[in-house]
């Protein structure tokens, strides 16, 4: 008997140490995706950024001879 509480003790321990793995790895990937959503956000705001800086060159005026030429 004493070898199989061993072994359940043992598959115990092990099945605690994954759990514990699993929950921390949940916990980085939901920190992660914080990020990620972060990153696309800001992402999304330069690229708004852009597009409305590329519009204002596109109604810049036409380059013309001076006078005096």
């Amino acid at each position: 008997m004493s070898d199989e509480n061993a072994r359940v003790t043992h598959l115990e321990e092990t099945i605690a140490h994954q759990a514990k793995a699993i929950e921390e790895l949940s916990d980085q990937l939901t920190e992660q995706w914080k990020v990620m959503e972060q990153v696309r956000a800001k992402l999304d705001r330069l690229t708004e950024r852009f597009l409305n800086l590329e519009e204002q060159s596109l109604e810049a005026p036409a380059i013309t001879r001076p006078p005096h030429y």
